[in-house]
């Protein structure tokens, strides 16, 4: 089963916490063993887990600041005039993906593991998240 649904995003590091929302669909899906896929088109934007709290959100920041500054003059700049290049260079670190195994209708996820989007980009935007789930064979 393939759904999906939009958020609305205000990029420079906006945080969104997907996991009820996927756990919802897992569970409208009807499958107890399986996988789920969350993925977001764009390279801008990236989808992981980790504790979503606002210690960590600022250590990410901090260690993604200083491997792709958003105040470089990155060569994506000159191309197209824009300045999200450091937003590609995250999105491509972190990727746009994640894959976690499904059982009793439950995503698994750590005590505090949550599933979450990035959105890196240097304006706001709507996102597509798309959530598949697939049933063991």
């Amino acid at each position: 089963m393939i759904k999906s649904f939009f958020v609305q995003t205000k990029g420079h590091y906006d945080f969104i916490n997907l996991t009820d929302k996927v756990e919802e669909i897992v569970k409208l899906s009807g499958v107890k063993e399986g996988s789920v896929l969350v993925f977001c088109a764009g390279s801008t934007v990236a989808v992981t887990t980790m504790e979503f709290e606002e210690g960590v959100k600022k250590d990410i920041r901090s260690v993604l600041e200083k491997m792709a500054p958003e105040d470089f003059d990155w060569e994506h700049h000159k191309k197209w005039g824009d300045h999200n290049g450091a937003s590609h260079i995250k999105s491509a670190l972190i990727g746009v993906s994640f894959v976690g195994p499904v059982k009793d209708s439950q995503v698994l996820l750590g005590t505090w593991q949550s599933i979450v989007l990035i959105d890196f980009d240097e304006k706001p935007r709507q996102r597509e998240v798309v959530v598949e789930v697939m049933k063991s064979q």
